[in-house]
């Protein structure tokens, strides 16, 4: 085995210790069933199943790339948000050089720089926040990537437009920022920036976005990333061949058609999730405002307590040890459940 194995860490999801739960909101997954235009599509493409998918998925290329209006020369994609992230790392980073990032932020990006040889940096956060200007002072000429979760995964924080365009500005030409938006859609802040929108006179600016977030579709793993075109040429090359279904392609290229219905599902978690934080501020949680379809509990040495008492009654949630807890929006009964665990902890 290669030795620089050892030091990979390993990605431990949230599990039941205390038996069977009812209602699973440890992995940010949309609570929505797929659209019944979706659910179509997928019955349609089954016949299919014994041929290969396109390996270009241009179907799907020219699909997003209408969409956001950009070039296809623009859109790479690959088999989930990790996937993407794996593409991207492997396009820049070369043995010993850097990836910086934010800690905490997305599990995935130590596990992928590692496994890619990189040596990671992590710049403590402020408070809930990413500290972008101490991300900026630990760059150095080995630095080749970086990760700006926006919003943040597990703190739901996010980086206004202000202050990410004065660190794009300030980052050396050399180094990849990668905005990871796989929360983009739930981000209701006029001052967060979309990153689609960012990239474009920005060269060495790459913008992550999903399928499996608000549109429903992790289980199927398709992810794209929308970037100038020498970086995404290069992020093609390093995708895994077929790595992304001809049911997944499908399934995303009709969720795209399905603007307006989706929407309507993505605002129904949006107020759901507003009316999580009114209730935990009324019961005198310190939350920050989450722009994503989670919420953070920074519960410090409590989390695992947490943790076991919404497992007691009914519900997974996603304890990080010694940190906090972050909790999927869910059907409102399932919330529920979890305000009023919430308010016997806030006792």
């Amino acid at each position: 085995m290669r030795s620089s194995l050892d030091a990979v860490p390993v990605f431990e999801p949230g599990v039941s210790r205390l038996g069977a739960v009812s209602h699973h909101m440890n992995f940010n997954e949309n609570h929505f069933a797929p659209l019944p235009s979706v659910l179509d599509v997928v019955r349609e493409t089954a016949a299919s199943f014994n041929r290969y998918p396109d390996m270009l998925n241009s179907e799907l290329v020219e699909g997003i790339a209408g969409h956001f209006d950009v070039a296809p020369e623009n859109v790479a994609v690959g088999g989930g948000g990790a996937a993407v992230l794996q593409q991207l790392l492997l396009a820049v980073v070369d043995q010993g050089n850097e990836v910086v990032f934010a800690w905490r932020s997305f599990e995935a990006y130590p596990i992928l720089s590692s496994v890619a040889g990189a040596r990671q940096i992590r710049v403590p956060l402020s408070g809930a926040d990413q500290d972008l200007e101490a991300m900026l002072d630990v760059i150095t000429d080995r630095t080749r990537l970086v990760f700006v979760c926006n919003p943040n995964n597990p703190t739901g924080t996010a980086v206004d437009h202000k202050t990410l365009d004065a660190f794009i500005d300030r980052a050396p030409e050399h180094v990849l920022i990668v905005l990871d938006e796989a929360y983009r859609e739930f981000v209701r802040a006029p001052e967060i920036p979309d990153g689609i929108r960012r990239y474009r006179d920005r060269p060495n600016v790459a913008v992550l976005r999903t399928f499996s977030k608000a549109y429903g579709l992790a289980g199927l793993r398709v992810a794209f990333t929308v970037a100038h075109p020498a970086v995404a040429r290069a992020v093609r090359k390093t995708a895994l061949p077929f790595g992304v279904t001809r049911l997944a392609e499908r399934a995303a290229l009709a969720s795209l058609r399905a603007t307006d219905e989706l929407s309507e599902r993505v605002e129904a978690i949006v107020k759901e999730r507003e009316r999580m934080l009114s209730t935990l501020r009324a019961q005198a949680w310190p939350v920050a405002q989450t722009e994503a379809n989670f919420v953070w509990l920074r519960l410090g040495e409590r989390s695992a307590d947490f943790d076991e008492a919404c497992q007691r009654a009914g519900v997974l949630v996603r304890a990080f040890p010694g940190e906090g807890v972050r909790i999927t929006v869910g059907p409102e009964p399932a919330n529920d459940i979890v305000l009023s665990v919430a308010a016997e902890f806030a006792r």
